[in-house]
């Protein structure tokens, strides 16, 4: 399938806070309540249509143990977009959140863009984390912030696509080199200043919006 462009993403955040959840439910509209812990580095893709372009997203779902932190940090490296996630029921998780930030800045482009994450939202009654709480962490580093469920899909869909808006703007804005693979994007062959506004092929059905 042609795409104007791919955006290469890594998913981080605590062992146990949804990330794979939040990947399987995002590229194949499931949740799989009983996950293997993540060894390494899981992988996923999916198109989505921005401004009538086609764009592949291309996600690293990330290990949380500590013990894979070098492995982790090689894929900073390359990404144009992070998903940081914590647990709203964990506090531990979102405590942590300095660190995993911290490590991403270090290892990443400097224009990366970074979604914080508050997933298991539909885990109300057991939340340990106010929203509040997000939104200022995300504030006070400049983030996106959002709250999802991998379980019922709220907000999923948007948590990825924001994240590939913010990219995209920023290609506009001349922030990007989009020359430099390094900076996590690559030019793909329907780029083209003539490019109909209308997506080639028919897989506008991937990007249709909310799930089940």
């Amino acid at each position: 399938m042609s795409y104007a462009y791919l955006f290469k993403y890594i998913i981080i955040g605590d062992t146990g806070v949804g990330k794979s959840c939040l990947l399987l439910q995002f590229t194949d509209k499931r949740f799989q309540p009983v996950h293997d812990l993540t060894i390494g580095v899981e992988f996923g893709a999916r198109m989505i249509t921005i401004d009538g372009k086609q764009i592949k997203l291309q996600i690293w779902d990330t290990a949380g143990q500590e013990s894979f932190r070098s492995i982790t940090r090689s894929y900073y490296r390359g990404a144009a977009g992070a998903l940081l996630v914590y647990d709203i029921t964990r506090r531990d998780t979102f405590n942590h959140l300095t660190t995993w930030l911290e490590d991403a800045r270090q290892h990443s482009s400097s224009n990366m863009v970074i979604m914080l994450i508050g997933n298991k939202s539909d885990l109300e009654a057991r939340r340990d984390v106010r929203k509040e709480e997000g939104e200022a962490f995300a504030r006070e580093h400049g983030l996106i912030f959002m709250e999802t469920s991998a379980k019922t899909a709220a907000n999923v869909e948007e948590a990825f696509i924001n994240t590939a808006k913010e990219i995209y703007q920023k290609i506009q804005e001349g922030v990007f080199d989009i020359n430099n693979e390094a900076n996590g994007i690559k030019i793909g062959p329907q780029h083209s200043p003539s490019n109909p506004s209308v997506p080639l092929g028919g897989s506008r059905s991937q990007d249709s919006g909310g799930c089940c």
